[in-house]
């Protein structure tokens, strides 16, 4: 896989003092190396997949490293060559030359000033035919046929030399060496994989059961019995965002292991960010998507509520609206997490919650889906689960007045004065409460309502209507809007 080459320097024999110059430093070194964190060595490779779709890989590559500076020509695959690091504190990456051209328009690009051999379309026989031309450019492509005219497309496929195509890029690592070893510790940046959680709530009469697993995919990745690390969290990144990863593939498969994992993914906090490393070694292989369980399965109390919210503009002013709306009644299932409760101390990786209630005979049907951020220890999670279908509301503005101000504290302002009617709608046979909810910023008020409005905050006020079954319950407000 790697091949050393030594770095001759001048000969010269070092007199006294520059002996005693080197000894130095060198005690000095190893006492530094002493004090260092030592990197474990339990695999000889080893990937921290982010959610952005990065991939930290740490290699052991089995090499006869010698002392001193040497260049070692490394197949890694491929990497972002600005990202290699030693892992070793004893070596130094003194520089590198990465060859990482193995598509096509990069093979054409080397072989400007070279002639290819093109293979034509078979012609009436069946036969296949060929052509040689100079390459003299691309971007636009030019072709210097043999009878010297100049083509601008390609007369067949072309057929490239060895020495311009990349079977498998290839780094060239200048490497110093405090002491001779035979192997090279390597980290460095790639791409391929991705990773997210899921989530499912199994909803009961009032508690919930729910499991979460770690969902990977790799789309071009390819490693072999290595450990893996998700790493939750968004991790600032200095390059332009990376296009979108991948959907998870079509096919779901079991990890190409020999034997099962029955452990759950250990979790540990690195920095501001959540770790979670997989049991066993995985190998990873294109198109290949796995699962794992990230922790015991939980029973959890849960609330569900119904919510609507208001036709208000959140900024600017306010209009006079004649025609009766009908917004969605959304579905809200609350989960509670308190501490000191093993779901409730547990970090949660961001992803997909999918919720399922059963049905009469007892099979499990989904009736809601929702996305989750990462969310801390402690927190309730809050899940849209989508519209109800038994329970609607009409919404309408029953009377609009506005006039224009002016004092000496606001100077010239509007004041406008609009009163609402939201008609909500049971067909269910039970009682249910929904919450009306209206938000604005700036000064506003809610100057009288049918049902006492609860103030959550400066931009917020809910009405909770209750709505008896099979009938229907009318909330009226007025609020008053400065701007």
């Amino acid at each position: 896989m790697t091949a050393g080459k030594r770095v001759s320097g001048k000969a010269g024999k070092a007199v006294n003092g520059e002996k005693d110059v080197r000894a130095a430093a060198f005690l000095a070194t190893t006492l530094l190396l002493t004090l260092l964190p030592a990197y474990p060595l339990t695999a000889q490779t080893s990937l921290t997949i982010y959610n952005d779709g990065r991939v930290l890989m740490r290699r052991t590559v089995p090499i006869d490293l010698p002392r001193g500076a040497t260049i070692q020509r490394l197949t890694l695959g491929a990497l972002d060559p600005s990202t290699i690091f030693s892992l070793d504190s004893t070596v130094t990456v003194m520089g590198l030359s990465y060859d990482g051209a193995v598509d096509e328009a990069s093979a054409l690009r080397r072989s400007v000033g070279k002639r290819l051999v093109f293979r034509l379309a078979p012609g009436p026989s069946g036969a296949r035919d060929t052509i040689s031309a100079l390459v003299l450019g691309v971007d636009p492509l030019r072709l210097k046929l043999p009878d010297g005219r100049i083509s601008f497309t390609a007369p067949g496929i072309p057929l490239y030399p060895p020495d311009v195509v990349v079977a498998d890029p290839a780094a060239n690592l200048s490497v110093r060496s405090a002491q001779a070893q035979d192997k090279l510790r390597l980290g460095y940046f790639t791409s391929g994989a991705s990773w997210q959680a899921s989530y499912q709530v199994i909803l009961g009469k009032a508690d919930a059961r729910v499991t979460g697993m770690a969902v990977l995919a790799s789309q071009s990745l390819r490693v072999e019995d290595a450990e893996v690390q998700l790493l939750a969290g968004s991790v600032s990144r200095a390059q332009p965002k990376a296009p979108p990863p991948q959907p998870l593939m079509r096919e779901m498969r079991a990890a190409a292991a020999d034997a099962a994992v029955d452990q759950f993914a250990g979790e540990q906090r690195v920095g501001e960010f959540h770790l979670y490393t997989l049991a066993g070694r995985s190998t990873l292989l294109p198109g290949l998507t796995t699962s794992v369980a990230l922790f015991q399965p939980a029973q959890i109390k849960y609330e569900k509520s119904y919510v609507v919210h208001g036709d208000v503009p959140y900024w600017g002013f306010l209009p006079q609206q004649g025609e009766e709306t009908e917004p969605p009644v959304e579905v809200i299932y609350s989960l509670t997490r308190p501490r000191k409760s093993d779901f409730g101390d547990r970090p949660l990786p961001g992803g997909v919650a999918r919720m399922y209630q059963p049905d009469s005979v007892g099979g499990l049907q989904l009736v809601g889906e929702a996305s989750i951020d990462h969310t801390p220890a402690g927190n309730d999670l809050r899940l849209n689960a989508g519209t109800a279908f038994d329970i609607t509301a009409k919404r309408v503005q029953t009377g609009y007045v506005t006039r224009r101000d002016s004092t000496k504290a606001r100077g010239v302002h509007t004041v406008a004065t609009a009163d609402y009617r939201v008609t909500l709608k049971n067909a269910t046979d039970s009682a249910v409460t929904v919450i009306v909810q209206e938000e604005r910023a700036g000064e506003w008020s809610v100057v009288s309502s049918s049902v006492p409005g609860e103030r959550v905050s400066s931009t917020i006020t809910r009405f909770r209507v209750r709505v008896p079954a099979i009938s229907e319950a009318v909330l009226t407000y007025r609020i008053r809007v400065i701007w």
